[in-house]
């Protein structure tokens, strides 16, 4: 066990601490004896927060503020000035910072997909860039890439965001290929259902067409998606995970946080693809292949049990 004052000297940079998964992690890491960078868009807001979470005061050297918009290149690269100017090489980085949308691909326009490669790859991948050299020259460090349930395997009407988070994985992978040599290591959390909004500024961007062709895949998914809420686990359940995480020493870690998430690893490992095709169609409530085609008439249950019945009744 690591004694208090070697964890006390730790230093980790969390990125979108300002809210959600982010905003419990690092109040729960400062909580727990790390120096804490909290990168964020909005600074004074996200700190307030912060400190009010923590009870920390305006000037703890342990609890530092940053702006990040991973969206803009300038604000990376003075980001990671910041971030070396304040702790010198982080013992870790968190990639925390996400957007979600909703809708199909039919729907959801080309700019969103854009801003989901940006937040979930590009930009984190340019803030590592910028921090590696300061960390592989310091022989240590550990990077935490942030999944979900939509990265395991791609999920219907969240495609951009299953893109994004799938690709991001396949990143850290080739990541702790290229790192481990110099002492570094990759952790992916893979995380399930969190009371909490991973969003743009006023909650997850949605391009669902409830009377469009789509109409009936979304009802059935919102249906169930607002049903899984109710056992949505709380950020202080994955801040506790995160900080097991940052102590993994293996050059690659994959790690899942609740059940949910803990079984469609698993599932996924196990069952072929068609297989998780129709776990996944039927968990969500989704109409059988060709059961939308023009002409096709939806049969009701009755309709359907009558069949059923004059399939197996012996003529006379």
């Amino acid at each position: 066990m690591r004694s208090r004052a070697v964890t006390e000297s730790r230093s980790v940079v969390v990125t979108g601490a300002s809210r959600g998964l982010g905003l419990a992690s690092a109040a729960h890491l400062y909580r727990h004896g790390w120096r804490v960078v909290a990168a964020m868009r909005s600074v004074d807001t996200g700190m307030a927060a912060l400190r009010a979470e923590t009870g920390a005061a305006a000037d703890d050297p342990r609890l530092i503020g940053v702006r990040l918009d991973l969206l803009d290149e300038d604000s990376i690269v003075a980001a990671a000035a910041a971030i070396a100017a304040a702790v010198g090489a982080p013992d870790a980085l968190v990639h925390n910072a996400g957007i979600a949308s909703a809708g199909t691909v039919e729907e959801t326009p080309m700019e969103l997909w854009q801003q989901m490669f940006t937040t979930h790859l590009f930009g984190p991948v340019a803030l590592t860039k910028a921090l590696l050299p300061g960390m592989r020259a310091a022989g240590r460090g550990r990077i935490v890439v942030i999944s979900s349930a939509g990265g395991v395997r791609g999920m219907p009407a969240i495609a951009a965001y299953s893109a994004a988070k799938g690709a991001t994985e396949r990143w850290a992978e080739s990541l702790a290929g290229e790192i481990a040599a110099f002492g570094l290591g990759v952790t992916v959390i893979v995380t399930g259902v969190f009371d909490t909004d991973i969003i743009t500024d006023h909650g997850t961007q949605t391009f669902r067409d409830f009377e469009g062709p789509y109409g009936r895949h979304h009802a059935t998914i919102d249906k169930r998606g607002r049903a899984a809420m109710k056992i949505a686990h709380s950020p202080e359940k994955f801040a506790k995970e995160l900080a097991k995480a940052l102590d993994d020493t293996r050059p690659i870690v994959r790690r899942s946080t609740g059940i949910d998430a803990t079984s469609l690893v698993v599932s996924n490992r196990l069952l072929p693809g068609r297989a998780m095709h129709q776990v996944s169609r039927l968990a969500m409530g989704l109409p059988r292949q060709g059961a939308m085609r023009p002409g096709v008439v939806k049969l009701g249950i009755g309709t359907r049990a009558l069949i059923a019945a004059a399939k197996v009744i012996p003529r006379r």
